[in-house]
């Protein structure tokens, strides 16, 4: 929380090239199943949360724009193609996984229904696991070292990086 008590937000892209900070309430979550959204995230959906009346600073760097529509840009990291905002008339929204802590921010509604995959329903029903119970299948995760910005602001990225 701020001094104010106002809640606060940071998030990034995966390089962290873009960082963000928001300062203030958010406002709706939602999914978009539009074929643009499909697109801009390369996904099935996207996921976004507007930042309504919360304060917005990018804090390192800022995103690129794209204008998707006659109404909309939509923002990603340059360096890295992290897509971070959906930006139209009413405001910006921001893609709900760069934020460093996504799990504060759930969705409560989904639009664009009229593209939804016919699929995306049943996907919890696929059989899941961890990221490292498959090591016996692709030995590469075994000594497997992330150059992903951590969840987290640094003074200094990418770090400095000692043999």
């Amino acid at each position: 929380m701020s001094l104010d008590n106002q809640p606060v937000y940071t998030g990034g892209c995966q390089c962290g090239a873009v960082r963000f900070r928001i300062e203030g309430a958010l406002g709706d979550a939602s999914i978009c199943h539009c074929r643009m959204c499909q697109k801009a995230f390369g996904n099935f959906y996207a996921p976004l949360v507007s930042t309504r009346q919360a304060k917005l600073e990018w804090t390192r760097g800022e995103p690129k724009r794209f204008q998707s529509s006659n109404h909309v840009k939509r923002g990603f990291c340059s360096e890295c193609g992290t897509p971070l905002t959906f930006e139209g008339p009413d405001g910006i929204a921001l893609a709900i996984g760069a934020f460093d802590h996504p799990e504060e921010v759930a969705p409560r509604v989904q639009g664009g229904i009229e593209s939804k995959l016919p699929y995306v329903d049943t996907l919890h029903t696929l059989p899941g696991h961890e990221t490292m119970e498959d090591v016996g299948e692709a030995d590469f995760l075994a000594d497997l070292v992330s150059y992903q910005h951590p969840d987290h602001d640094t003074d200094q990225w990418p770090p400095v990086r000692t043999k």
